[in-house]
C-alpha cells in the first residue's frame, strides 16, 4: 500500500454493558481514514456533487440509479446503491452541519433495505441486544495536507451492538472498495 493509499480503521467503545445508549458522548464509532492525492476542494466536491458522487459510491460493481443530494443543513440525500444481481440498497438522511470545504456532518439511514439485509444485521447482534437501530450519523472531515486530503470518516451508531453487527457483515469492506473508486476517479478528474 502506498502513502496515496493509505487507509485505517479503528473501533471504539466494545464493552457490551454500552448497549442501549444514545449517541451522546458515547464510543460507538468506526472511523476510517484514507489519504488521496487529490485538493480537499476536489474531494469535498466529490461528497457534494450527486453526478460525481453516483460514480464512485458503493462497493465494487454495485451503481448508484438513485444519487439526490442537497447540500445544505437541513437539506436531504438519497442513495439507491444496486448490486450487481440487482438488489437495490436505499440510503437516507439528511445534512447536520457544513463547513466547506472541511467538514460534512450528516444523518443516514438504513430502513429502505431489504429485508435481508436486516435480518443479516438481526443474526450478527447479540439476541439481549434488542432491535437494531436503522439509523445512524456520519461525520466526514476534510484535511489539507498540502495539495493531498486526507479523509476521516466516523460512523456513530447508536450502540455497540449495532457497529459491532455492521463491522461484522462487511462494513470495513464496503466502505474500503468505495473508498478505492473515489480516489480512481479522483485521479482521473
Amino acid at each position: 500500500m502506498t502513502a496515496s493509499d493509505a487507509f485505517s480503521r479503528s473501533v471504539g467503545g466494545s464493552d457490551p454493558g454500552e448497549a442501549g445508549k444514545d449517541f451522546a458522548g458515547q464510543d460507538f464509532d468506526v472511523v476510517f481514514t484514507r489519504i488521496f492525492q487529490a485538493p480537499r476542494d476536489l474531494v469535498f466536491q466529490a461528497w457534494t456533487d450527486p453526478a460525481r458522487m453516483a460514480q464512485w459510491w458503493g462497493p465494487q460493481g454495485f451503481t448508484n440509479p438513485v444519487c439526490e443530494l442537497d447540500p445544505r443543513v437541513g437539506g436531504a440525500w438519497r442513495i439507491v446503491m444496486r448490486s450487481p444481481e440487482g438488489i437495490d440498497y436505499p440510503l437516507t438522511g439528511s445534512y447536520l452541519e457544513i463547513v466547506r470545504p472541511e467538514r460534512l456532518v450528516m444523518t443516514c439511514s438504513v430502513k429502505e433495505h431489504p429485508a435481508d439485509w436486516h435480518a443479516l444485521v438481526r443474526q450478527n447482534r447479540p439476541k439481549t441486544a434488542g432491535e437494531p437501530a436503522q439509523d445512524f450519523l456520519w461525520t466526514v472531515t476534510f484535511e489539507d495536507q498540502g495539495g493531498k486530503t486526507r479523509l476521516i470518516i466516523r460512523s456513530h451508531f447508536a450502540a455497540a451492538a449495532d457497529r459491532d453487527a455492521l463491522v461484522k457483515i462487511g462494513m470495513e469492506t464496503g466502505w474500503n472498495q468505495s473508498l478505492d473508486r473515489l480516489r480512481d476517479l479522483l485521479a482521473a478528474w
